[in-house]
Order: C-alpha cells, then sequence, then structure tokens
C-alpha cells in the first residue's frame, strides 16, 4: 500500500519504519526540515532499541522516504497516519495545533478517496474536529478514523511489529477494510484488531495509560505502608501479582513513573472528565501519589545524612524515566536531583543513553559522567533511579572501594539487600524490610 505518515517523533518513525518492512511505500513528513535531512541520511534523533537499523534497511530498499512535502505525499497516499505531537498546556488539556495544522494539510493534498487515521494520543472528539478541518480544505472523499498507539518507549520496535491488540474507532467500514488490509502482516497469527466508534476509541487509550499508571501509584503507596509496618512490598507484589485476576505486571515499586505518556495523558483524561462533568477521582488519586512517590528517593537521602549534604557528592546512575530510552520527559531522576541541590550536594550522574539530554536541560548543574563508575568515585552514596540492565549486576567490591562511604539507595528494588548488607553496605530500597 501506499502510506504516508505526518509527524516523525517516536510513533511517527516507528509506524513508518514498521510499515515499510512489511513492503508498503511509505512517506514520512515532518516540517522540521533539518530533521527531515537527518533521517534521510540514516540519523535518527531518538535512540529506540532496534529502530535505527530498520530504518536503514528500509531507506536502502526504497520503500522509506523522508520529506517536507506534506501535501504531495498525502495526494499519493491510500491511507495517511496523524502522528504529531499533542503537548499538555497549562491546565493540562492536549495541544491539538499539530493536528489540526496537519489537517489543513492533509485537505489541500487529498486525491480520491483517502484514509486519515489518528495515532496521536487525543482527547474525545478530536477525529471529528479534524473531520471539519479536513472537509473545509477538499471536496475530495476521505474517512477519519482513530487508530491510537500503544507502544513502550524502549520495546516500540517489538511492540508495534508484534501488536497485543489494534484499535480502530471508524463509522465507515470502507476504512475499517483498509486498515485490516495494511495491519494483516501483523496479524496472521491472530485477529486482534478491534473495531469500535471512534469516540470510544479515543477513550481506550487514556483508560489504558491511567489504568497501568494506577497499578504504578497503588504498589508505591503499598511500599509506603509496608516500611511503617515492617513488611517487605516484594512479598507483597508475588503474592498479590500470583492472582490470575490481577496478574503480575506494573506492580513493581520505585521513585515514580515519567514519560511522555502516563503524566500527559492523565492529566487530558482529568481534563477531559472535567468539562464533560464527570469524576475520575482514582486517576485524580494516581497522579498526585506520583508526584509525591517522585520526592521518596530524595527524602531516604536527605534523612540518611540528617540534612547535613551541602558539599557531599551524590552519584547517581540513570536518568532517562526508564530503560530504554533518552527520554527524560517527567523523568524521576530530575525532580531527585533538584532536592539533591537544593540541599547543598554535588550530583554526579551517568545514564547510558539520556547524558546528552540532561545536558541541554540542566546545563553545568550536575557532573555527567561518561561512565557509570566515574560517577560513584569519592561520593558519599549511590543512588539507583533507572533500572538499565548494565546496572543490575555491576561490582559492588569496585563500587565500595570507589565510594568515599558504602551508602546504596535501590530505586527500583532490583539489587538483593542482605547480600549487600553483608559486604558491608548501608542498603535503602522502596518498601523493604
Amino acid at each position: 500500500m501506499r502510506v504516508c505518515v505526518i509527524g516523525t517523533g517516536y510513533v511517527g518513525l516507528v509506524a513508518g519504519a514498521g510499515f515499510a518492512d512489511m513492503g508498503n511505500d511509505v512517506v514520512c513528513c515532518d516540517i522540521d526540515a533539518e530533521k527531515i535531512a537527518r533521517l534521510s541520511r540514516g540519523e535518527l534523533p531518538i535512540f529506540e532499541p532496534g529502530l535505527e537499523p530498520l530504518v536503514k534497511h528500509n531507506l536502502g530498499e526504497g520503500r522509506l522516504v523522508f520529506t517536507t512535502a506534506i501535501e504531495q505525499a498525502v495526494s499519493k497516499a491510500e491511507i495517511v497516519f496523524v502522528a504529531v505531537g499533542t503537548p499538555p498546556g497549562p491546565d493540562g488539556e492536549a495541544d491539538l495545533s499539530q493536528i489540526f495544522a496537519a489537517g489543513a494539510s492533509i485537505g489541500r493534498g487529498l486525491k480520491g478517496f483517502t484514509v486519515v487515521a489518528i495515532k496521536s494520543t487525543v482527547p474525545v472528539g478530536t477525529s471529528d474536529r479534524l473531520r471539519d478541518t479536513i472537509a473545509a480544505n477538499t471536496t475530495q472523499p476521505f474517512a477519519v478514523i482513530s487508530n491510537p498507539e500503544f507502544l513502550k518507549e524502549g520495546d516500540a520496535v517489538n511492540d508495534f511489529m508484534k501488536p497485543d491488540r489494534v484499535i480502530v474507532g471508524a463509522t465507515d467500514p470502507r476504512a475499517v477494510d483498509v486498515l485490516r488490509h495494511v495491519y494483516a502482516p501483523f496479524l496472521r497469527t491472530s485477529d486482534r484488531l478491534i473495531a469500535m466508534d471512534p469516540h470510544s476509541a479515543e477513550l481506550t487509550k487514556y483508560a489504558a495509560n491511567t489504568m497501568l499508571a494506577i497499578r504504578i501509584s497503588f504498589m508505591n503507596e503499598m511500599a509506603g505502608l509496608c516500611e511503617r509496618l515492617g513488611a517487605d512490598v516484594d512479598a507483597v507484589r508475588r503474592g498479590v501479582g500470583a492472582d490470575p485476576r490481577i496478574g503480575n505486571k506494573f506492580l513493581f515499586p520505585g521513585s515514580g513513573y515519567g514519560g511522555s505518556c502516563f503524566p500527559k495523558d492523565i492529566k487530558a483524561l482529568l481534563t477531559t472528565a472535567r468539562g464533560a462533568g464527570a469524576a475520575v477521582e482514582i486517576a485524580d488519586a494516581a497522579q498526585r501519589v506520583n508526584e509525591r512517590q517522585k520526592r521518596v528517593l530524595g527524602e531516604k537521602v536527605v534523612a540518611h545524612f540528617g540534612g547535613q549534604l551541602a558539599g557531599k557528592k551524590i552519584a547517581l546512575w540513570g536518568l532517562a524515566f526508564k530503560p530504554g530510552t533518552d527520554d527524560i520527559r517527567e523523568a524521576p531522576a530530575l525532580v531527585l536531583i533538584d532536592q539533591l541541590l537544593a540541599a547543598g550536594a554535588r550530583v554526579a550522574a551517568h545514564d547510558p543513553a539520556a547524558n546528552a539530554a540532561v545536558r541541554k536541560q540542566l546545563g553545568d548543574r550536575i557532573e555527567l559522567a561518561s561512565a557509570a563508575y566515574d560517577a560513584v568515585k569519592d561520593a558519599a552514596a549511590l543512588v539507583l533511579v533507572t533500572e538499565w540492565h548494565e546496572f543490575r549486576r555491576p561490582n559492588f567490591e569496585r563500587i565500595k572501594q570507589l565510594l568515599a562511604q558504602p551508602v546504596l539507595f535501590d530505586g527500583r528494588n532490583i539489587w538483593e539487600p542482605g547480600y549487600l548488607r553483608s559486604l558491608g553496605f548501608t542498603y535503602y530500597g522502596i518498601g523493604r524490610k
């Protein structure tokens, strides 16, 4: 099929490369000429495992093309995926300006019946408004549908190539048939395409992310309760997760969730609910719990040193909001850094992928080490914030020699407390005895 993707961020770039890899002719569009030039050379603006070889392979095969000529790309497409950003505004409401700008370009470029699929995460009713925007710029036939993405940063390529479900919100049967056709190679072993009305599809995305965030926040609350009661949250987690009605996913306590999805989508859902006169109190509570949880690690560090952090060096491992990405949006590490600096500490940090992003945002406020152990040298404590694989089994003897004091703060509960204490470390986890 002839596919056009508007937007070359995480969603658009993964979708474009994924569709091209199945033999489709794909044109990815963006208004950023410099970004398009880099992508045309195979240079990716983001870090996402497996994406770079996928892009380069399909570029080389000629199935994937990048351009700023949006209207021209639309004119040749059978289906157009809209994957532009919808950042939150000051009140939490999603900014849809990029969606409607894309819609105007789509309308001007349409030639013959075309399906326009919204992949961006948008409030309920956006498909209706986009349909009006396109109609104001064309007399050509088209259908607008909702096709929300469910990609995890750090595993986005695998999620796209092996989707657990494909949600299609449409009222035009022809549009559903087009989506079935383009997704057929990804659904050969099981038809996991779920068709529904557009409003339900738009809400499904927000509901799914909010449900996951609620699970995380609930376990973080249980972790705090465990610390007060002398219980172990890891044991509680295993016992709760063994119930098949609950399952064991997203039950790991830590230093809070971040990223471009959960915080933004919950705010947008709350704004949508208020506009509809409905209460979604559990989602509101999950958001408040998460903001509090982001401060827990910093509070533990400050408490251990009795508030006397002035001049002390604290080492951080992990800056991205999760492993497998360089994304620092809403990252718990940024909250921790602010707490430590406010207490007078020096901060030295290392992340396998996010150092450059942090340097761009924080400048010289902290030291950024090119190697993990370099950050640890002469530090009064080491704080694990993001659970990259290379941090799971480090050389603790070496860490002990490098640290000025053998103190560890495990923000993701990935280390074994008994073993570390046997080595002479003072160990702090989240909700552990």
